[in-house]
């Protein structure tokens, strides 16, 4: 009884003029496969060696073919001028054959891609503008409801925002304050301690961290840090289709777990900016007393007069912007969240950069505003 795997045969010597006969037996199958897999390798790899004009392949005694044996036997008998197979395997392994001559089309320079994908990065960035002001609008509504219904506030929600958004990150945005203000305090002190202006140091590190750096660094981190946690938390709630469930009963989205969100992180990061400005500026204070012998008295002393009080409400109000910008921008990419975890990460990653940029805007804005004001 012949052997149920497949078996390859080769009847004739490759140093002989005629023709050399290859004989295929078995089941070429999957199956059938598996326990010769190497010898058949090795004979076809042979076979290969043989000009194709010499080669009569012998499919005719084949029990079975399936897919996987038709590959095998398609890259063998490719050029080959003769091939005796069975009818019942002929049109199997035609298709297969046909398949492997298909050439893959060889990418063309389009002289308007560039164009085109302008065009779809320009309605990729409307589809969000309109969503986007579809959802502040939205908002406003609610929060007019919210006023006239005070008792219906989510206010659990929204301390806990505060908290999370606050008090959870004063201490990485005040390290990072801390050691920017201990940079940019040397290298100014560089500067100026070679034209004796060596108390100007204090102006300039005291309006650079009040009005800009400490507004920036904690939207900044507050985008990558509560940002990232709200397109998560949204996103996840999409995944599991909780927001849907919420809006079956009749609950508002935006008001249950939108707005309480937004104005958690609008009056939190504020106050991380504020503790962000101390700590940048004591380690200002620790610089200046190392290296021109400023002590911290003289230091505390000379920050009033040389920062006017305008530049702090400055700083401030541009922190509510922007912890209104990074949650809002948070909130709208977590609600277009797809249900599936693939959408999930990259919700994620454009909410983190479209904040920062957002922020980056705000900042450009508010600067070009307030130029004459402080």
């Amino acid at each position: 009884m012949p052997s149920p795997d497949a078996n390859l045969e080769i009847l004739g010597a490759a140093s002989d003029p005629g023709p050399v006969r290859i004989r295929a037996t078995g089941a070429w199958t999957f199956s059938g496969l598996k326990a010769q897999r190497e010898q058949l390798a090795h004979r076809l790899a042979e076979v290969k060696k043989l000009p194709p004009a010499r080669v009569a392949w012998d499919l005719a005694e084949m029990v079975e073919l399936d897919d996987a044996g038709a590959v095998w036997l398609a890259h063998a008998v490719h050029g080959a001028k003769r091939v005796d197979v069975a009818p019942r395997h002929r049109e199997m392994l035609k298709q297969v054959s046909e398949g492997m001559l298909v050439q893959r089309e060889p990418a063309s320079f389009d002289p308007l891609a560039g164009v085109v994908w302008t065009g779809q990065t320009a309605a990729y960035a409307m589809i969000h503008l309109r969503d986007g002001i579809g959802l502040l609008g939205q908002l406003a509504l609610d929060l007019g409801g919210m006023l006239r219904r005070p008792r219906e506030f989510p206010l659990r929600e929204f301390s806990a925002g505060i908290f999370r958004a606050g008090v959870t990150a004063l201490p990485v945005t005040m390290l990072v304050g801390f050691l920017v203000g201990i940079v940019l305090t040397y290298l100014s002190a560089l500067q100026l301690k070679r034209y004796g202006a060596d108390l100007l140091v204090i102006n300039i590190v005291g309006v650079g961290v009040v009005r800009e750096l400490g507004p920036m660094l904690a939207s900044i981190i507050s985008a990558g840090r509560s940002g990232s946690a709200i397109t998560a938390q949204l996103g996840v709630m999409r995944v599991t289709e909780e927001v849907e469930a919420l809006s079956v009963m009749g609950i508002s989205v935006t008001a249950r777990l939108v707005l309480p969100r937004v104005l958690a992180l609008a009056v939190a990061l504020p106050l991380v900016s504020f503790c962000t400005d101390i700590a940048a500026l004591v380690g200002a204070m620790l610089v200046t007393n190392f290296t021109l012998g400023i002590t911290p008295g003289a230091f505390l002393q000379a920050l009033p007069q040389a920062v006017e009080v305008m530049n702090f409400w400055i700083g401030i109000g541009k922190s509510v912007a922007f912890g209104f910008a990074v949650a809002f921008v948070a909130c709208h990419y977590g609600l277009r969240v797809l249900p599936n975890t693939d959408s999930l990460a990259v919700g994620v990653t454009r909410s983190v950069v479209a904040a920062i940029t957002c922020v980056i805007i705000l900042d450009a804005i508010f600067a070009v505003m307030l130029r004459n004001v402080g």
